[in-house]
């Protein structure tokens, strides 16, 4: 695998995590909002990765390398995990949580029903910060792998001199 395909996952993984991160925003940001375009309480969007097949030309440039590096005493050994590995992540949709609205009394409210209840959001404030947390770590670890495959790189072309 040469260091391009390489940052091209590292990568990938940053702008998912990003996309994901802004969807964790956004929800924190509705977490009151009683009344959505659609007349109903905001409902938590979540994302959902999916792992992003390989182009062409890396996946020829995996094959050769695999093919000329199987040979007795290179290490290598050709199975089905090697021929398995993505090439990274995607944002494959973002879906609705459907789980129950949260029922409030606040007879006060404008959208309060007959019995005083407002249906708030079905957002909890701890899970998003735990899942923003999360999303947050997995961006500083491809940031790190980022800069370690650079540090590589970079390393090489000294070499090379």
């Amino acid at each position: 695998m040469s260091f391009l395909s390489t940052m091209d996952i590292a990568t990938s993984a940053l702008t998912a995590q990003r996309f994901r991160m802004d969807m964790i925003s956004q929800n924190i940001a509705n977490i009151d909002t009683t009344r959505a375009q659609d007349g109903q309480p905001y409902q938590r969007r979540l994302t959902v990765f999916q792992e992003k097949a390989l182009n062409f030309k890396t996946t020829l440039e995996r094959e050769a390398y695999l093919r000329s590096n199987t040979r007795a005493g290179s290490g290598i050994q050709r199975n089905s995990r090697n021929n398995a590995v993505g090439g990274g992540v995607r944002v494959a949709e973002v879906i609705r949580d459907e789980s129950d609205f949260v029922p409030v009394y606040n007879p006060s409210h404008p959208d309060a029903n007959e019995d005083g209840y407002v249906m708030m959001p079905n957002v909890d404030r701890a899970e998003e910060t735990i899942d923003l947390m999360a999303a947050t770590h997995s961006y500083n670890a491809n940031i790190t792998t980022v800069n370690i495959i650079k540090a590589m790189a970079m390393k090489a072309a000294e070499l090379t001199r």
